[in-house]
């Protein structure tokens, strides 16, 4: 049978996307290979959300290139974002690639593949979102799984292009999606991951502000549901009701991801989205309070236009004041069909990364003085495999940490049941990761 392999770039909504594809082409016979070199058929699904982004994707496409010039590779595909925003381009630049599809063409993956024509991006239905009969071929390990709960986005933030390639807002049915976790659990998955460009607008597209506080306490009802947290919240929808919710569910993680971006009153107001410091101060002590034990993620843009100094300075300050217990930073990139991108650049490369470093080196110190609060307790943990660097360690995850974009407990002693949720005694922090023995 054929052999397909898959690269996957960017997110977890992308890597669902994804599943959803490598579901589809096994579902009628196609051999899915990690091995690309012994792929027939290779799949670049790209990522287009910074120019960082682009060049990695860029580079993975050029190097599935190589690999059908010299290997066993006689279909080369690219999709995802990159193909919303530069299908002609790339048709014209790159005479390599066979064929190219959209985020609301993964359906049409082995329409596209057994076509002989090349194919652009078609003309299909733009409110496209996948549900719980789409076909999926996990790549997680196989007791972790993300659910995407909604497609698109209603926001305007002036630096993201999401809107533009995903879409409008469109969410999921609770049914669906309950349907799918349930699915999941019967396999033997304990934690979804719940994503959508903005998971706190789900429901807001179909008239029901309340969706996501109901889709929270249906999943606490799940029979074999372990675990289930919330990525990609926006700010000014986290309600006095959905934190009850979160903290009365047993199963859900008392965990949140809150893409600030910034802190500054005058940056939010040019990015689009409104707030300052002190707003998002309260925001994180009104969320400890009603979420006892939570932990905290949020992201931030270094360099954008008008950040001067005492704009960076004071998302110091907050960073300092609030000790999230996890960061993450980028730097500003200036992307055409933005409404920043009018903007210019005008912070310098250099000041970028320096301001970037700043932050990061800031929260280690904060991370690791968090982390050593925890030595001592026993902490409930996902055992997901062996460590990258050696195969004396076992590497798992608390509750408090999610998947790639948190640190890890490292396991050193006692006895592991991969796959399993086990009590771990910490007996070392560090800045992002853990140390323990199973008790």
């Amino acid at each position: 049978m054929t052999k397909v392999g898959l690269i996957s770039l960017g997110c977890s909504k992308n890597l669902v996307d994804s599943e959803v594809m490598l579901g589809h082409l096994r579902s009628v016979g196609y051999v899915i290979t990690n091995e690309m070199k012994d792929a027939e058929i290779l799949i670049v699904n790209t990522c287009a959300f910074i120019d960082s982004a682009k060049k990695e994707s860029i580079q993975s496409i050029l190097e599935a290139a190589s690999m059908k010039e010299r290997g066993s590779c006689k279909k080369l595909v690219v999709a995802g974002c990159l193909t919303e925003r530069y299908r002609d381009q790339l048709l014209t630049d790159m005479p390599e690639i066979d064929a190219v599809m959209g985020t609301r063409d993964i359906e049409k993956i082995v329409e596209i593949l057994e076509s002989s024509n090349r194919f652009s991006i078609a003309e299909n239905d733009s409110m496209y979102l996948y549900n719980e009969e789409s076909p999926r071929f996990l790549t997680t390990h196989r007791a972790s799984a993300y659910i995407k709960i909604s497609e698109g986005c209603d926001h305007s933030c002036a630096f993201c292009a999401i809107p533009a390639i995903r879409g409008p807002q469109r969410s999921r049915t609770i049914p669906s999606i309950l349907r799918e976790a349930r699915r999941f659990a019967e396999q033997g998955v304990m934690e979804i991951n719940l994503i959508g460009q903005d998971t706190t607008d789900f429901g807001r597209d179909s008239g029901d502000s309340n969706a996501l506080e109901s889709l929270v306490r249906a999943l606490g009802d799940l029979d074999g549901l372990r675990w289930f947290r919330i990525h990609y919240a926006y700010p000014n929808r986290l309600t006095d009701s959905l934190l009850e919710a979160i903290a009365e569910t047993p199963n859900c993680c008392n965990y949140l991801d809150i893409p600030l971006q910034h802190v500054n009153a005058g940056i939010l107001k040019s990015m689009a989205r409104g707030g300052n410091r002190k707003g998002f101060t309260d925001l994180v002590e009104r969320i400890r309070k009603r979420v006892p034990g939570v932990f905290i993620r949020s992201n931030f843009i270094v360099g954008f236009p008008g950040e001067d100094d005492a704009a960076f300075n004071e998302l110091c300050d907050f960073i300092s004041d609030v000790q999230l217990e996890h960061l993450g930073v980028f730097t500003y990139s200036s992307e055409e069909g933005t409404p920043a991108f009018s903007l210019g650049d005008p912070v310098h490369k250099r000041t970028k990364d320096k301001r970037r470093r700043i932050l990061m080196e800031l929260q280690h110190d904060i991370s690791k003085k968090r982390n050593q609060a925890l030595v001592g307790q026993s902490l409930e943990v996902m055992m997901e495999g062996t460590h990258e660097e050696t195969d004396l360690i076992i590497k798992g995850r608390h509750s408090g940490q999610a998947p790639e974009i948190d640190g890890n407990v490292l396991i050193v002693g006692g006895e592991v049941k991969l796959y399993t949720i086990q009590n771990v005694q910490i007996t070392e922090a560090h800045a992002y990761d853990l140390v323990g023995v199973v008790v």
